[in-house]
C-alpha cells in the first residue's frame, strides 16, 4: 500500500482525484495555502506550554490512496444495541454504510460525507460552508481541512425524531493516516442518538489521526452525541471539535479518551440562541507514557443558556494528562448558567494532571462556577475491600468504577456505560 506525503504535488493528485463541487475544492485550497504557511505549535504558546509535540513530524506519514485489505473491526459501543444505521471507514477510506429505509424514506442521510457531499451538494453546502471548525485555526485544523477524506455525515429533517441509535466506526491500520471528518446536522425539532468511536487494527502501532467534528443542533433539537477514542498506544492523535448549538436546542456529549500516544483535542461547544442547552460528559483513563490534553470551551453567546460540563480522569504509570477549561459569557448573553468540573484520580507515584479551570466573563446577570480535584486512591477503602476476599487489582478497580459513576450515571445508553466501564477495568494493573 502505497501513501503519498504532505506535498503540493501530492495534493494536486489528491484534489484530482476527487470528483466534488467547486466550492469544496476552492475551500480545500485555500486551507491548504494556510497549512504551507503555518508552523507547528511549540511550547511558548500557551495552549501547548505542557504539551510537547517536538517528536512530532509530518513527513514519516502520509495518505494512502489505496483502499486497505478488509480486516475484522470490532466496536465497542453496540453490543446488544438495536441500530439505525451504521458507517465504517479504514485508513480514510468509506467501507460500509447503512441506514433502515424508514428512515431514508423521511430524508434522514446517514453515510459517507465524501459521497453524500456531492449527492446533496446545494442542501449540504451553506453547512459546510459555515466552517464550524476553523481551519485557520492552526497547522493541524488547516491540514484537515485540506486533506480530509472518510468522513460521516448525519442528517436529520426538520421535525424527525430517529428512536434507534445510529453508529459510526473509523479505524486505522498500522503506520496510516486518518484524516475523517464527521458532520452532524439535525434542523428544528430533530432528535438522534450518533455514537461514534475509533479504533486501530493493531494494539500497539503508530499512526496519525488529524480529525475534526462539527455538529449543528437546530432550534428545539435534541442530539446525543457519543464519541470514544480508543486508538492504539502510538498514534498521534490531533483534532478540533465544536458543536453550534441554536435556540431551545439541547446537546448531551459524551467524550470517553482512552487510547493514543499523544492526544491534543479541542472541544468546544457555543450555544447561539436563547434557552439552548448543553451538558458535556469526559471520561479519560490513561496508562503507561500516554499523554491526552483536551481544552474544552462552553461559549454562552446568548441569553437565558445552560452549559454543565464534567471531565473526570484516572490516571496510572507514568501518564499525564492536561484538562483545561473555560467558560466564556459575551456581552448579550444575560441569566446565563455555566457549570464546568474536572476531577482526576491518581493510581500511581509518577503519573501527573494538570486542570485549569477558567472563566471570562462579560455579562452581569450570570451564575458560572467551576472547580477542579486531584487526588489519590483511598487505601482504607482498598484494605476494606481486600478485607472481605477482593484481590488489590479487584479492589482498585471498583474504586475506578465508582469513581466514574457520577458521569456513568448521566449517559442514558446502557451499552455506553458498560463499554466504558469494562474498558477501563481491563486496564487497570495492581500497584503498591
Amino acid at each position: 500500500m502505497t501513501a503519498a506525503p504532505f506535498t503540493q504535488e501530492s495534493f494536486d493528485t489528491f484534489l484530482a482525484s476527487r470528483d466534488e463541487p467547486d466550492w469544496v475544492s476552492d475551500a480545500r485550497r485555500a486551507a491548504w495555502l494556510r497549512f504551507s504557511q503555518l508552523q507547528l505549535p511549540n511550547h511558548r504558546d500557551e495552549e501547548w506550554m505542557r504539551t510537547d509535540i517536538r517528536l512530532f513530524r509530518f513527513d514519516r506519514y502520509g495518505v494512502s490512496s489505496e483502499t486497505s485489505a478488509p480486516v475484522p473491526l470490532q466496536p465497542l459501543l453496540t453490543q446488544g444495541v438495536e441500530l439505525a444505521g451504521h458507517t465504517t471507514s479504514l485508513d480514510s477510506h468509506p467501507r460500509t454504510a447503512e441506514l433502515e429505509e424508514e428512515w431514508s424514506r423521511q430524508g434522514v442521510l446517514f453515510g459517507s460525507l465524501d459521497r453524500l457531499l456531492v449527492e446533496h451538494t446545494d442542501l449540504l453546502k451553506p453547512c459546510f460552508l459555515r466552517q464550524v471548525v476553523d481551519p485557520n485555526t492552526d497547522k493541524f485544523s488547516a491540514l484537515q481541512s485540506a486533506w480530509w477524506s472518510g468522513g460521516t455525515l448525519l442528517y436529520v429533517p426538520r421535525g424527525v425524531s430517529i428512536d434507534q441509535p445510529l453508529h459510526a466506526l473509523s479505524a486505522m491500520s498500522a503506520g496510516s493516516v486518518d484524516l475523517g471528518r464527521t458532520m452532524v446536522i439535525l434542523e428544528e425539532g430533530a432528535e438522534a442518538t450518533l455514537l461514534c468511536e475509533t479504533q486501530s487494527t493493531e494494539p500497539e502501532s503508530d499512526g496519525l489521526h488529524c480529525g475534526a467534528i462539527e455538529i449543528i443542533v437546530g432550534p428545539h433539537a435534541r442530539l446525543r452525541y457519543v464519541n470514544l477514542q480508543n486508538w492504539s498506544t502510538g498514534v498521534w492523535h490531533f483534532a478540533h471539535q465544536r458543536a453550534i448549538v441554536e435556540s431551545e436546542g439541547e446537546l448531551q456529549w459524551t467524550i470517553g479518551a482512552l487510547g493514543s500516544r499523544l492526544a491534543k483535542v479541542n472541544q468546544h461547544a457555543s450555544l447561539v440562541g436563547r434557552g439552548a442547552r448543553a451538558q458535556v460528559n469526559g471520561v479519560m483513563f490513561t496508562e503507561g507514557r500516554q499523554h491526552l490534553s483536551y481544552h474544552t470551551l462552553q461559549h454562552h453567546e446568548a441569553p437565558d443558556c445552560t452549559s454543565d460540563l464534567l471531565y473526570k480522569t484516572a490516571l496510572q504509570d507514568q501518564s499525564r494528562t492536561v484538562w483545561r477549561g473555560m467558560i466564556k459569557v459575551d456581552p448579550v448573553a444575560q441569566k446565563t448558567d455555566g457549570y464546568q468540573r474536572n476531577d482526576n484520580l491518581i493510581l500511581s507515584p509518577d503519573a501527573r494532571a494538570d486542570s485549569i479551570p477558567g472563566l471570562e466573563i462579560e455579562a452581569d446577570d450570570v451564575r458560572c462556577t467551576h472547580g477542579a480535584t486531584s487526588g489519590r486512591v483511598d487505601e482504607e477503602q482498598i484494605f476494606y475491600a481486600r478485607a472481605r476476599g477482593f484481590t488489590r487489582r479487584e479492589a482498585v478497580r471498583m474504586v475506578v468504577t465508582g469513581f466514574f459513576r457520577q458521569v456513568f450515571d448521566r449517559i442514558a445508553i446502557q451499552s455506553v456505560r458498560e463499554a466504558l466501564g469494562e474498558a477501563i477495568g481491563r486496564r487497570i494493573r495492581e500497584f503498591d
